[in-house]
């Protein structure tokens, strides 16, 4: 059983490791979705021993339909992954009718070789998804984060659990999305799936004293709130997953 955490920051990435994490999705803005994290970032990553780490690669929040600068961007960022040896890459590309760009999804898988692919959860913003599933493994894609078409993973679970039955053998599906220790068996027990991926985060605050003038007092100021991994929440889903 896999417990892969996905995390934004050497910290987070840190305290998931020291959780028990198994592998890490290394992105930035988790709290924008995660996009492709910076250079320095994947360099500090890289220097961690013992756990395998996929990279985003997402140009920008928002859509999963990229123009040809964004396309070019994409690549331009699997070159470095590459440069650097991580063990592969998390991406996903949608055609405006939401269906998987299938094209351009076979040149990543070709561009990033041999790092492995997984498609993240832009396969729950496509359009009848399950109809390319036998596509991506042709192409070679090794996974598929999934919450099943719903809000969370558990909601989702029977959506999965036929996708595992039906693609399990050839590709690995993995429940994700509100994935925590209070659910993963139930999950487990719907889907049958041997991976689970989660967050495991926390608003731990700012610690700025300051805090603006009086004119913004009255917005939202989201750049007080400082979100890292947390080790008993994925230490306890750790637990849980042993005990499977």
């Amino acid at each position: 059983m896999i417990l892969e955490v996905c995390v934004d920051s050497y910290t987070s990435l840190m305290i998931a490791k020291d959780a028990g994490a198994d592998r890490i999705e290394l992105c930035s803005s988790l709290n924008i979705g995660g996009i492709t994290p910076s250079y320095g970032l994947m360099k500090m990553a890289k220097e961690v021993e013992d756990i395998e780490i996929f990279v985003m690669i997402r140009p920008r929040s928002g859509d999963f339909l990229y123009d040809n600068n964004e396309f070019q961007t994409m690549k331009r960022d699997i070159e470095i992954v590459k440069e650097l040896g991580f063990d592969g890459i998390v991406t996903g590309i949608l055609l405006s009718d939401g269906r998987i760009d299938i094209d351009r999804m076979n040149e990543l898988v070709y561009f990033a070789n041999p790092l492995k692919v997984v498609f993240h959860r832009a396969f729950d913003d496509a359009k009848d998804p399950v109809l390319d599933i036998s596509k991506l493994i042709d192409m070679g894609v090794c996974r598929i984060l999934t919450s099943g078409q719903r809000v969370n993973a558990l909601e989702g679970a029977e959506y999965i659990a036929k996708m595992q039955a039906d693609f399990g053998k050839n590709i690995t599906i993995m429940p994700g999305c509100g994935v925590n220790a209070n659910n993963i068996k139930k999950i487990y027990e719907i889907t049958g799936c041997s991976h689970y991926h989660m967050s495991g985060k926390v608003n731990i605050g700012s610690k700025m004293e300051y805090r603006g003038n009086i004119m913004r007092m009255s917005t939202p100021q989201s750049e007080f709130i400082v979100e890292r991994s947390d080790y008993d929440l994925i230490k306890k889903a750790r637990d849980v997953i042993d005990n499977l």
